[in-house]
């Protein structure tokens, strides 16, 4: 019995690992497969969504193949020829070899197999990169991250011609261009290739893609598992700002995987990152799963790059476009080619959730493989379901343990909060600790700044992040929180910033009539404790929900506290007198206040203070709980900003000066409309008669709120005792209230 057992295992190895030498030698192996293709060839004509994505596709690369091929000595930033040329050909590439794959026709094998040539013959020649901005600079593009997104495409462009070409030339393509490519982004770079961040995911799938096309299995684990001995010390700053930490035994892509990604599926650079990073995983997982289902690399972490699609696709406004947390472009949405990768891998390889479907009917194309098939498919069969984004909390952190980011959302997205209490967010991160911005539909009512770069733009810096990234766009000022005495959350010390993270007081969403996020940051400034509490309500005497914003502050000294409002539209009215300087100045000249100009100074109104503006078609308004000893000042961002390198947006600040303990109370509301067609204006007032606080010590919170009808509500928050359970008795103008839970409301 003894040696049947063991005969049987010998058996299974052996079976295995013949299966494995089997699919070594099968050809496309990485996206596509020999039963995939075939698969599609039989369902031509019969899923519309594919067949014109492959009529577009068709056109595209036949419009470059009649152009020629070109492969110009690398010399341009992000924005130049040299560097478009380099990302259209490896773009191309990948295309042609899937058409050639599909159509079997072999002037596409024909067009990819001359552009590689000609890149080997240009390769073992190629010096560095001139320009020498990059921490980690390429040889066909000016940082080893672009290098690395050729080497992701070029992989599946050689893959799908891999029998097409000679034994000869597949030797002179892995010797002469392949393996030194591999080993240049890694090897020869490892502070770039040993590290968790994004720059490390693009050039571990690059190296472990080649090492699966070429059966190269020394590549395989460098990519999985990083380099064991790099000889790195903790330190440096990249391209983006941010600090290497390369020492810390992290790297490869399975650490990529595990750190970045909180188990909800949220990365930790923030959506734009997410959306970035999400290719190269998703792509080499599956690459892993075509080729090495065994080691599961697609089901990693609990299938986190599945629940990182729908964390993702949670992340967009109305219209799709990306919540700029953390350094984000805005404008960048699901409609990129990513989220085309995304969506399809993630319905054809997860649970087949049909919401996904109306996604990709939005996007209107597929990818042109097995995944892409079957949405197609689906979608031509009616299995379509709208995608329903509703509030939702998504933990940060490896472990979930670090913060993270609230969404409440009131209707079909009619009123969006998007609350941050994350980490730091690696090199890509802000110092904004509980930090908002608020949304009707797909327009911004309070905006997030976002980031300061115009990509691929070459006259703005090369395309790359601009100065004002650090300047403005990072700092704390540029953002809708608080910041003490003119400082940055954490001093601006990436170091110090890397190691806190806000916490989670509690979130309660059971009642969509008054969904409530209390989030609290200890360690922004020393001394101080911040406590943030933010209730989207919906009541019957307000035509829409309104967003409530209780800001606590205790701190052991006086401080100055300045909170700003960048809202984005015309001022329509202000309760409070204002006076415009004939000159402007900056606020400050340090942490984003250098940016500011002054456009106007005013004293707050004891009681409240209230601006209302017109955005897009909507008016706002916002009431605030202020005394006569604030102030109000009316900015705009572009000061000290000579080359036009920030939007020229305003800005509304209270400040409180000369005080340790305090609170802001605000409303932001929606209301009315306004049709520059039919020029008609309803509803352009506040509904608000008073906002008052009627409470307030370190255990409670009241809010008594009264519209201009007369009608009353009163908002109560619990500062200490917030689980669900906990019972709360607090009197209010000798009237005694009891509740259990962390809030009361009526």
């Amino acid at each position: 019995m003894k040696f049947k057992h063991i005969s049987t295992l010998i058996l299974s190895v052996f079976v295995l690992t013949t299966a494995h030498v089997a699919q070594a030698n099968e050809h496309p192996k990485l996206i596509l497969t020999k039963v995939g293709v075939a698969k599609i060839q039989q369902n031509l004509g019969k899923a519309p969504l594919f067949d014109a994505s492959l009529e577009k596709v068709k056109q595209q690369v036949d419009e470059e193949i009649a152009l020629g091929i070109d492969t110009p000595q690398p010399k341009d930033f992000s924005g130049g020829y040299t560097h478009y040329r380099h990302k259209q050909n490896f773009i191309i590439a990948q295309k042609a070899g899937v058409l050639y794959q599909i159509l079997q026709d072999d002037k596409y094998a024909i067009y990819v197999r001359d552009m590689l040539l000609q890149y080997e013959a240009m390769y073992k020649h190629l010096p560095i990169h001139p320009q020498k901005r990059s921490y980690a600079p390429g040889k066909l593009f000016w940082q080893c991250l672009n290098d690395s997104n050729w080497l992701v495409y070029m992989s599946q462009a050689y893959d799908t011609i891999y029998h097409f070409l000679t034994a000869e030339q597949r030797s002179r393509l892995e010797n002469n261009l392949f393996r030194p490519f591999a080993d240049y982004i890694s090897l020869d770079n490892p502070a770039f290739y040993n590290r968790i961040h994004n720059h490390s995911t693009w050039g571990n799938a690059a190296v472990g893609m080649i090492g699966l096309v070429m059966n190269d299995q020394a590549l395989i684990d460098r990519a999985l598992y990083g380099i064991e001995d790099d000889g790195l010390p903790v330190g440096g700053v990249d391209n983006d700002g941010g600090t290497i930490k390369v020492a810390d035994q992290k790297k490869g892509f399975l650490a990529n995987l595990e750190d970045p990604f909180s188990p909800d599926g949220y990365y930790t650079e923030g959506p734009y990152y997410q959306r970035y990073a999400m290719y190269p995983f998703l792509i080499f997982a599956l690459a892993m799963e075509n080729t090495r289902p065994d080691l599961k690399v697609l089901q990693h972490k609990n299938n986190v790059l599945l629940k990182g699609v729908d964390a993702l696709l949670n992340l967009t406004d109305a219209d799709g476009n990306f919540f700029p947390l953390n350094d984000g472009q805005k404008g960048m949405s699901y409609y990129t080619a990513s989220l085309v990768t995304a969506v399809n891998i993630a319905y054809h390889y997860g649970d087949k959730n049909p919401q996904l479907l109306s996604i990709a009917q939005k996007q209107n194309q597929v990818l042109l493989d097995q995944s892409g098939l079957d949405v197609a498919l689906a979608i031509e069969q009616g299995k379509t379901q709208a995608f329903k984004k509703q509030s939702i909390l998504l933990s940060d952190g490896h472990d979930g343990s670090q913060g993270g980011v609230g969404i409440l959302r009131y209707g079909n997205e009619d009123l969006s909060l998007v609350f941050k209490y994350a980490a730091q967010g690696l090199s890509h991160g802000h110092y904004d600790k509980l930090s908002y911005s608020f949304y009707q539909q797909g327009n911004e009512v309070l905006q997030d700044y976002g980031l300061a770069r115009f990509v691929n733009i070459g006259q703005k810096g090369g395309g790359n992040y601009l100065p004002e990234n650090k300047t403005w766009a990072k700092t704390t000022i540029a953002h809708n929180t608080l910041s003490q005495n003119e400082q940055m959350h954490f001093g601006g010390n990436y170091a110090v910033a890397s190691q806190h993270h806000s916490n989670l007081a509690f979130y309660d969403i059971d009642n969509p009539n008054v969904q409530v996020i209390s989030a609290t940051e200890s360690n922004a400034y020393p001394g101080t404790k911040m406590r943030r509490t933010m209730a989207l309500i919906k009541n019957k005497h307000f035509e829409q929900a309104f967003l409530l914003d209780i800001f606590k502050v205790k701190s052991a000294s006086k401080n100055q506290y300045d909170l700003p409002f960048y809202y984005l539209g015309q001022v329509i009215s202000t309760n409070f007198s204002y006076q415009s300087p004939v000159s402007l100045q900056p606020l400050g000249d340090k942490n984003g206040y250098q940016h500011l100009w002054v456009e106007g100074t005013g004293k707050a109104v004891s009681g409240n203070t209230q601006f209302s503006w017109l955005g897009k078609t909507k008016y706002h308004s916002l009431t605030a709980v202020t005394n006569d000893s604030d102030q109000v000042l009316l900015t705009r961002i572009g000061a000290n900003d000579p080359n036009f390198n920030l939007r020229r947006e305003a800005g509304i600040m209270l400040r409180r000066n000369d005080v340790a303990n305090t609170s802001f109370v605000s409303v932001i509301e929606s209301h009315g409309s306004y049709s520059p067609v039919t020029e008609l204006s309803l509803n352009s007032n506040t509904n608000i008669a008073e906002l008052k606080v009627v409470y307030d010590d370190e255990n409670y919170t009241a809010v008594r709120i009264v519209d201009i009808a007369g009608n009353y509500q009163l908002f109560i928050v619990a500062n200490k005792l917030v689980a669900p359970s906990a019972k709360h008795k607090v009197t209010i103008d000798k009237q005694v209230y009891s509740w259990t839970g962390p809030y009361y409301y009526q």
